[in-house]
């Protein structure tokens, strides 16, 4: 397999976030060799979690050695190579060696989760060379272990991604000291939510007496540990036992090193879904009813309720959740208290009573402390709830990715610090995305950094819902809270190849990058979890959502050529983690394609052809549930019954089999023609530009069922045609070009004329050719057909003023790279803004004159206590200031909800272009931290469509436009 260049992880490559001295010239460490393996050491008084750890250790140099080492809880009196595990303060060996200067901790004592890993000539007496690992505590000696792991080559994900363990009958690491450095983030983790399927896949293959019990969770709890996180808010719905329902679940998180906290609707680790009502039962009013979950109505019922639950789990590492909301994730219920100012009387009383409740039940252990202003309850803090200053304040996003607000100065000046909870994944309005992992890395990168930059440091907790689809995202976002400046904003797809390396190898590991960012990309357009009928043009820009299923298919080319050159072992792990992604949103995307284009054929009125766009997508979907059944049944001989279902019940508004019409077959035949940019006919003329050198099309159809014959005539000697005629039952596409080294200068009008059962259709063609020398004077974008459409990272000028810059983000946004405006502390720029304010510049020339409305698509990003704006000019003249939505609602159809859906908010301004020529387009920064990802000028001909036109012709960045071809029908 290494020779393939398969393996996973080649000896001695490093994981993320370490420090590696320099090459010590001594040689490596043996760890198996000639079938025998190292005894792994490590002290019977060492915690508990990592003495379970260096059995994990034992087991990784086993997958990869094919031997078990043997574990000792004493010192060998003779051993020719020992693995020496233990924490400093708690292993009285390494403390010997700290204190005999013998092992460097040095940045590592005394420090959070950190550790350091280094060979050690004759340790103890007896022992010839010990590969010490020793941490500041006791998860950094944990992450110390894993970090061998994986530089011997097994993969955090080879459980739960059937990531395959290459065998060598020679194991050794180098002799280098690597250290792990104290995290960015000092609490890490993962929210396990809306995990119907998760739920019913646990039920099904790992415990049938329960919904998620101590088996799934130990698989969970090694996990993040391998991924260095630390903190867990364990499953909470309906369909999910309660965590502490099983008391071994809380033991178990103890004793692995795991710290347990709650979600915001789940004070101090009660699950209200599951145990309020028993609770309630137990303890009824005077009269005999059921108390209400009301603090308002029933104060001290509730706060026994909490009282309990602190009692009982008060000896674990913890996390308590301060505040209220209603049960099961709804809204916080005061009936007495019906005011905002009421309502913050009311949450200051629960905070204060919680907190007299842990320091009784508790005392000093009951650390952390969060307060989380999720949804409603952010409203009642800005309305002046009091947080504790020792309480960590956790800042929601939106649910979709977007930072709703950050912390002042005075909120990072507390010393419970700050943190944030942010979605990968998601349940409820205005849609879900909870199938497959469909955030870009990039726009993890940059609210991540933009939190980090804002002090929000103390705790990061990933909504991963169902946990099984999200791999790659939480795998970036976990590196990213250890190590939050690793990745730039240049190199966010460096980590997907160092990632892909590690799990197929460094032959693929670049393409296999290219592929998930591209995948990305088109996730980043219209996620597959929000496709719906209508969205995509499928008459405009050459067939937009066609050209869009066209890139997918080529996407799903390479995935299959990669997939076919990787040996048979790593084709389960390739599925789940490459494959299926792509595949399934393919699909997902193809069915509605069909489905469109089916709508589209009743209205024209076609024939067989309607029927065949019915058969293409419910094909489509048929391809798809094999698909997800494949996935459930046959990968990794069915170890994944019932993880991935793009359906769950519980899931409002997801796609799912698009409706079609079927047309009654008729006896008859007659010709139809719809040109490119027209529902029916051809109204609108075919447009052609020498600067874009365009493909259009035209639909022929037939109006009935039986075949015809029919032609097609250019009325120029310099049009193309890809096809002049034929036999035709159902319909048949035929793409227009212009011969441009035979087409005359100027404005040429012309037509191609179709003809065909009794009847000819005459479709209009405008051409503008502007000639060679015209394109060899270009300097900058130029308008052609109507329109100037941009992308942003394509300027011809960047102007940093102020302290502030716009940067590149690779990556980010609809097309390759969005231009952010740094660093998000940066103060807003109001006025004055060609003097004041960092500017982007673009070289556009118009042929035409007129006020023109110009577009910026800019990413969302909100700031709730702030505003998101920027500013458009065009050339000396005057800024206007657009604004974008800097509040999210919660509501559908809103601004908020149509920017999140459509992953982009348009802005509109208006330019004045007095005379033809070359001007420049500027776009200022008014606050920081806002995303530019497309600028599109509406001439006079821009049609409308979902996404921006493909981008005008420039001399540097297009200089041979040229629409990627699209989906056709498949012939019978």
């Amino acid at each position: 397999m290494a020779a393939a260049g398969a393996a996973p992880l080649l000896p001695g490559l490093l994981p993320a976030a370490t420090a590696r001295a320099a090459d010590s010239g001594r040689p490596d460490f043996l760890l198996v060799g000639e079938g025998a393996a190292v005894e792994v050491f490590v002290d019977a008084v060492d915690d508990p979690a990592v003495i379970r750890a260096a059995g994990d250790l034992r087991a990784d140099i086993e997958r990869v050695g094919g031997v078990r080492p043997g574990l000792l809880h004493e010192l060998p009196a003779k051993a020719d190579r020992l693995v020496l595990v233990g924490t400093i303060g708690s292993s009285p060996v390494i403390d010997r060696l700290v204190a005999a200067g013998r092992l460097d901790v040095s940045g590592v004592r005394g420090r959070w989760e950190a550790s350091v890993t280094q060979v050690v000539e004759r340790p103890v007496p007896g022992v010839r060379r010990a590969l010490v690992i020793a941490g500041s505590d006791r998860r950094g000696t944990v992450y110390g272990v894993y970090d061998t792991s994986e530089r011997i080559g097994v993969s955090p994900w080879y459980w739960w991604a059937d990531v395959p363990v290459e065998r060598r009958d020679t194991v050794t690491v180098p002799a280098d000291t690597v250290k792990r450095r104290e995290p960015s983030v000092r609490y890490r983790g993962i929210f396990i939510n809306d995990e119907q399927n998760l739920t019913t896949w646990s039920h099904r293959t790992q415990e049938t007496d329960k919904n998620i019990g101590p088996e799934t969770y130990k698989r969970v709890f090694e996990l993040l540990l391998r991924l260095k996180a630390n903190y867990l808010w364990p499953a909470m719905h309906p369909y999910s036992d309660f965590f502490n329902k099983h008391r071994e679940n809380p033991e178990l998180a103890d004793r692995y090193g795991i710290v347990v906290g709650s979600s915001h609707p789940e004070a101090l680790l009660r699950n209200g879904v599951h145990e309020w009502e028993p609770w309630a039962a137990e303890h009824p009013n005077p009269d005999g009813t059921a108390p209400v979950y009301d603090y308002t109505v029933n104060p001290a019922v509730i706060s026994d309720y909490w009282r309990a639950r602190a009692r009982q789990n008060a000896a674990y590492e913890s996390s308590w959740t301060l505040g209220m909301r209603g049960l099961h994730d709804s809204a916080l219920e005061t009936k007495y208290a019906t005011t905002i100012p009421e309502k913050v009387v009311v949450m200051n009383d629960i905070i204060a009573d919680q907190r007299r409740t842990l320091t009784e039940e508790v005392g000093a252990a009951a650390e952390p402390q969060i307060f989380i202003p999720y949804k409603e309850v952010l409203d009642l803090y800005n309305a002046g709830v009091r947080v504790p200053e020792d309480v960590t304040l956790i800042w929601p996003d939106d649910n979709h990715g977007n930072m709703r607000q950050l912390p002042n100065d005075a909120e990072r000046a507390r010393p419970g610090g700050n943190g944030i909870y942010y979605h990968l994944s998601y349940w409820g309005r205005p849609k879900s995305y909870l199938w497959l992992d469909t955030t870009q890395l990039a726009k993890v990168w940059q609210e991540l950094r933009r939190v980090y930059e804002h002090g929000a440091d103390r705790m990061w907790i990933f909504n991963v819902g169902d946990l099984k689809s999200i791999e790659t995202g939480l795998s970036f976002s976990m590196d990213m809270a250890w190590d939050v400046d690793r990745w730039d904003a240049d190199d966010v797809e460096d980590f997907l190849a160092e990632w892909a390396g590690r799990q197929f190898g460094r032959l693929h590991r670049r393409e296999i990058a290219a592929i998930r960012t591209e995948y990305y990309r088109l996730a980043a357009e219209l996620r597959p979890e929000f496709i719906a009928r209508g969205i995509l043009s499928v008459i405009h820009h050459g067939d937009e959502a066609g050209r869009r299923l066209g890139a997918y298919d080529r996407l799903l080319g390479r995935v299959r050529a990669v997939g076919a050159e990787l040996p048979e072992a790593y084709r389960d792990a390739f599925y789940e983690l490459v494959e299926y992604p792509v595949h399934g949103a393919y699909l997902m995307n193809l069915k509605y394609y069909w489905a469109d284009r089916n709508g589209l054929a009743v209205t024209q009125g076609r024939g067989a052809g309607t029927n065949r766009f019915a058969d293409l997508a419910e094909a489509a979907h048929t391809q798809e549930a094999a698909l997800t059944r494949r996935y459930n049944t046959e990968v990794a001989g069915g170890k994944w019954d019932g993880i991935v279902n793009p359906y769950p019940s519980q899931i409002p508004k997801a796609p799912g089999r698009p409706s079609v019409t079927r047309v009654a077959q008729r006896e008859t035949s007659g010709l139809g023609v719809a040109a490119e940019g027209n529902e029916t006919g051809a109204a609108r003329p075919l447009s052609f530009s020498s600067w874009t050198r365009d493909r259009r099309f035209v639909d022929v159809f037939n109006t009935g069922f039986l075949a015809l014959d029919w032609t097609a005539e250019p009325g120029a000697p310099w049009l193309r045609l890809s096809s002049a005629g034929g036999s035709l039952t159902e319909q048949t596409r035929v793409w227009v070009e212009v011969d441009w080294a035979r087409a005359p200068e100027g404005t040429l009008d012309t037509t191609v004329t179709f003809t065909g059962a009794g009847r000819s259709a005459e479709v209009p063609v405008r051409v503008v050719n502007d000639g060679a020398r015209a394109l060899r004077r270009a300097r900058g974008f130029v308008e052609a057909n109507g329109f100037v459409s941009i992308d942003a990272a394509h300027f011809a000028q960047r102007v940093a003023r102020g302290g502030a810059r716009w940067r590149v983000v690779r990556g980010l946004g609809r097309r390759r790279g969005a231009m952010e405006a740094v660093p998000s502390t940066a103060a807003a720029v109001t006025e004055e803004f060609a003097e004041r304010a960092p500017e982007l510049g673009y070289r556009v020339r118009f042929a035409s004159t007129g006020t023109f409305p110009v577009t910026v698509f800019r990413l969302p990003s909100l700031d709730e206590r702030g505003h998101r704006r920027v500013a458009v000019a065009l050339d000396d003249q005057p800024a206007t200031v657009l604004t974008g939505q800097s509040v999210a609602t919660g509501n559908r159809g809103d601004a908020w909800a149509r920017q999140v859906e459509d992953g982009v908010e348009k802005l509109t301004a208006h330019v004045t272009v007095t005379e033809a020529g070359d001007h420049m387009l500027r776009i200022f920064m008014v606050d920081a931290a806002i995303a530019v990802d497309q600028i599109v000028v509406d001439t006079g001909g821009l049609p409308v469509s979902y996404l921006a036109p493909p981008e005008s012709y420039h001399p540097v960045f297009n200089p041979e436009p040229a629409y990627e071809p699209g989906l056709d029908v498949p012939r019978q």
